[in-house]
């Protein structure tokens, strides 16, 4: 998504601006080209060499430089941005931001964009906690400007609290999600992921190998498009993402309780878990012993079918389910489509190259229920995400 984009990236005064660095990098690596713009505090922490040596451009940091002024410094950055990102933003750019104070190069050349503005605060939590500031992020939440939520842990101040610069590998994915189409906002999603795990006994269980990274990317997409996304989630080691709201479930049973307390109140439901088809029809309470020579049946039950069930319930929303196969992929899928009431079908062979569990990657086949089809390349879980969005936003569209 950064290919090709210019980004202007402010640093502002602040411990964390050292943290800047490793972000520019992000940037390189994902492609674009990086201006960066440092305050006069900035450079009390980090010098403007440090910037100049990643992204190979001067650094900017006078308003009034009689070089970088000779094409109007500010006015030709503020015009070649793509994407404009403050990080970190303090509560003294903050401020000048929300009273429309131009006062330096930063602060003159936010001003004159018309790109797309990204912050990302980091700061005392005291000051964060403030409720000048916080009115302060309202207001330019008013005005388009995205701001990132700051983190909770130990501060370089010797606080504990909200206030931690995000890492900067979730700036760098906020930042593409700039890019992205807001189609989502005001819209609540609900989307399943990872595999269940049923119980045989108190130390083993029947699984899957579903990693939940699909469901996740899911999620993470639904959000950088302005959604309020549910994530009801069987066991995984995968961090929530950004704003997003987990469930945490371990059975089918556990699974198919949290969609019907949340499906209510979605307008899209995505069913991306593995649940089990079966379960063992007892548990035992105690570990099972193994003896010699000794065989051990276990007898199994179906579980509820929760996409048929979200099927008889869906009315006018959009629901959409998913298919791993391992053969004979379309006329499963088709099959389940019908079978379900789905709107929409995402299918893999979970046996092709790039696809299947675990991986970075997938594979897909996404099939309307009006017939139509496309088959996606091997893609990025976040790309083919967002390309599933873009499906049900034909959906919603009627096209």
């Amino acid at each position: 998504m950064l290919k090709g984009k210019t980004i202007v990236l402010g640093v502002c005064g602040g411990i964390a601006a050292y943290k800047a660095a490793e972000l520019v990098r992000l940037y390189i690596k994902a492609g674009a080209e990086v201006h960066v713009i440092m305050t006069s505090s900035a450079r009390e922490f980090v010098t403007p060499l440090t910037f100049q040596a990643l992204t190979g451009q001067p650094v900017h940091t006078e308003l009034f430089n009689l070089y970088q002024e000779r094409e109007i410094g500010h006015i030709s950055l503020a015009d070649r941005a793509d994407l404009f990102v403050v990080a970190p933003a303090t509560a003294n750019l903050i401020g000048k931001m929300a009273s429309g104070i131009a006062d330096d190069m930063l602060s003159t050349t936010i001003m004159a964009t018309r790109a797309p503005v990204l912050l990302a605060p980091a700061m005392n939590s005291n000051m964060w906690d403030n409720t000048l500031v916080q009115e302060n992020l309202e207001r330019l939440k008013r005005h388009g400007i995205r701001v990132m939520e700051p983190d909770t842990g130990f501060l370089a101040c010797g606080w504990e609290g909200k206030g931690k610069l995000p890492d900067p590998a979730e700036i760098c994915l906020e930042t593409e999600a700039l890019l992205r189409p807001s189609d989502l906002q005001g819209r609540q999603v609900l989307i399943t992921a990872g595999g269940t795990r049923e119980a045989i006994d108190p130390v083993r269980y029947i699984g899957n190998a579903s990693s939940g990274k699909m469901g996740y990317a899911l999620a993470r997409a639904a959000r950088q498009r302005g959604a309020e996304v549910v994530l009801i989630s069987a066991p995984t080691a995968l961090p929530v993402p950004r704003g997003v709201r987990r469930v945490e479930v371990t059975s089918a049973a556990q699974m198919f309780e949290a969609v019907m307390n949340h499906q209510a109140s979605a307008h899209i439901l995505i069913k991306a878990a593995a649940v089990a088809d079966f379960r063992p029809l007892v548990a035992a309470g105690e570990k099972i012993k193994k003896r010699s020579g000794a065989t051990k049946e276990i007898r199994l039950e179906a579980t509820t079918d929760i996409l048929r069930e979200l099927g008889a319930l869906k009315g006018d929303r959009i629901l959409v389910g998913f298919a791993a196969e391992t053969n004979d992929l379309l006329a499963h899928a088709l099959t389940k489509l019908e079978e379900k009431n789905l709107d929409l079908i995402v299918a893999n062979d979970v046996t092709a190259p790039g696809a299947g569990f675990d991986v970075e990657t997938n594979r897909v086949l996404l099939i309307g229920r009006d017939g139509s089809a496309e088959e996606l390349p091997c893609l990025p879980k976040l790309d083919v995400a967002h390309s599933i969005f873009d499906c049900i936003a034909g959906l919603r569209t009627g096209r």
